[in-house]
């Protein structure tokens, strides 16, 4: 193992390889995984190296970001840049952020305790370029060099020495990609900095002021959900194509007929599933039908353009995409005149239509009007309510729980999901570490559905890499395949992450290994249902 140091400084500079290559001997080791039978690093490809800038760590995120061909191209880059970061830097512009950006500008004492909560850092072998204050320090040295007296007068002095060109903005846009925003390091630090947040301010910066974004993300998710309706690409008439498929399926799966109640006005929940349900997993949302029936919950989904499809992809790296998602979703239930907006499992849309909603929707849109939850305490309501009967030998398998970051870090929401799944899977255990303390997938922040290039790779082999550790470890008594295991994972990105990362490893034909959400379980431990929900044959 290797730990690369390269200088800060580094950032700027034309370089002939990359600053800090990742190598298979730098990898942590995976329980139940020989290392040396894993797929090894492919190395990057000619056509990336003579298209893009690689020289970060060999890998791209960005798939749309192509070095500029003019000086005066270069020269409009650094200016959107400074202007961007003015922005940041006014209270008028930036009110909700400022006071965390300066204070990780200003306080940060490098003391590391961040470091050792990064999942990505510690899978890495701990290279220097993947600390939480990596980036920061960089952004903090730009800082010091273009916006303060002291940084102007004595540079390098008081450690203003990172230089500003195109090749520096486009490797911080890299490694702002390299952080899954799950704010690990935030719990950690003592003074109170908060480098993921700070991460996203980055990503901010560029979608707001350079239109850098990976493409997933903004073109093809924020965008493309405010036009057609859905970052699927899934419009209202093909949604209601979709509708009657699952009612169809699950007929024929279970013996059970379900009917989603569409615009219907006056109920008590309007219903928001990631879109990517339907597309993917579509027994997920089959299992919210099934149960809110069972319950005798009066419900809805909308079939408006964005009103079917939960995501917010503005969460990630930008506001402006974030705000027009919210108003319009909350629009909608206002009109259909529900009084709860319940989101299902999606963990960054429960974040951003439950808490970042508070910043943006008023008056009658405020959660005084109309209610906005996400749908775990939920299931908890409906289990206590004893509307359902469940027999919890029907899960009689292990089961272990993924722990969304951004419903319960982020939003605290920890012990309802833990209830259900004491109260119907006897097998269930805890990971470690687990709640608020959990290990990020590896694919928040939009690197679930980042597939350009080669950064599937990165995400498999790195940012990924603490998970499936977690997850074998839960079950290290039952690795043999002959044992079926079961990982909730009660949201749509995170379940996206899981199967690529499973896919990979071939976990399923190793360790019998499959995942889902925590509503299919539930289903599953129904009295009266005949047949078992979860087959694993399908999973």
């Amino acid at each position: 193992m290797a730990i690369k140091r390269p200088p800060f400084r580094d950032i700027s500079k034309d370089l002939n390889e990359p600053m800090a290559p990742i190598e298979m001997d730098d990898l942590i080791d995976i329980l139940g995984i020989d290392k040396n039978e894993e797929t090894p690093l492919e190395p990057t490809s000619d056509k990336i190296k003579n298209t893009y800038d690689w020289y970060l760590d060999g890998h791209i995120a960005l798939s749309n970001l192509y070095p500029p061909k003019t000086k005066e191209e270069e020269n409009e880059i650094v200016r959107k840049f400074l202007s961007g970061f003015e922005k940041l830097l006014d209270p008028k512009n930036n009110w909700t952020m400022l006071q965390i950006l300066k204070t990780g500008l200003d306080y940060c004492v490098r003391c590391q305790t961040c470091s050792e909560a990064c999942h990505v850092f510690i899978a890495s072998g701990r290279q220097e370029i993947y600390r939480p204050t990596y980036r920061i320090e960089i952004l903090r040295r730009i800082y010091k060099k273009y916006f303060t007296p002291e940084g102007k007068l004595l540079g390098s002095f008081v450690g203003a020495d990172v230089d500003l060109n195109w090749k520096t903005i486009y490797r911080l846009a890299e490694l702002a990609h390299r952080c899954n925003l799950c704010r690990r390091c935030a719990q950690r630090c003592p003074v109170g900095i908060d480098n993921g947040y700070l991460a996203r301010e980055i990503r901010v910066l560029l979608s707001q002021e350079l239109g850098i974004s990976p493409v997933e993300i903004l073109e093809k998710g924020s965008r493309l959900q405010l036009t057609i309706g859905s970052s699927t690409g899934l419009s209202p008439m093909a949604l209601k194509d979709y509708l009657e498929f699952v009612e169809e399926d699950t007929y024929e799966k279970t013996g059970i007929k379900i009917k989603f109640p569409i615009n219907k006005k006056g109920a008590e929940i309007l219903l928001l599933h990631n879109a990517g349900e339907f597309v993917s997993w579509h027994e997920n949302p089959a299992a919210f039908a099934i149960l809110f029936d069972a319950a005798g919950i009066s419900w809805t989904i909308s079939d408006e353009p964005v009103g079917y499809d939960n995501v917010n992809y503005g969460l990630w790296n930008d506001d402006i995409e974030a705000a027009r998602v919210v108003l319009r979703q909350a629009k909608i239930g206002k009109d259909l005149g529900v009084k709860r907006i319940v989101i299902g499992e999606c963990g960054h849309s429960t974040k951003a239509f439950c808490v970042i909603g508070d910043r943006i929707l008023t008056g009658d849109l405020a959660s005084s009007e109309i209610s906005r939850e996400s749908c775990l305490p939920l299931f908890w309501e409906i289990y206590k309510s004893g509307a359902i009967k469940f027999d919890p030998s029907k899960n009689n398998f292990p089961v272990t729980l993924h722990d969304p970051c951004n419903i319960v870090r982020n939003m605290g929401i920890v012990m309802p999901q833990r209830k259900v799944l004491s109260a119907i899977a006897p097998q269930w255990r805890e990971m470690h570490p687990n709640g608020v303390y959990n290990y990020c997938c590896g694919g928040g922040s939009g690197f679930a559905i980042m597939q350009g290039l080669n950064f599937p790779q990165w995400r498999n082999k790195v940012s990924s890499r603490m998970k499936l550790n977690q997850i074998l470890n839960a079950f290290k008594d039952e690795l043999d395949p002959n044992i079926p295991k079961y990982v909730c994972a009660p949201c749509s990105n995170c379940k996206g992450t899981i199967r690529d990362l499973f896919a990979h490893y071939n976990c399923k034909e190793k360790f019998n290994l499959t995942y889902g959400g925590l509503v299919e379980l539930m289903v599953n431990a129904m009295v009266d249902l005949k047949k078992p929900y979860i087959t694993w044959d399908e999973y």
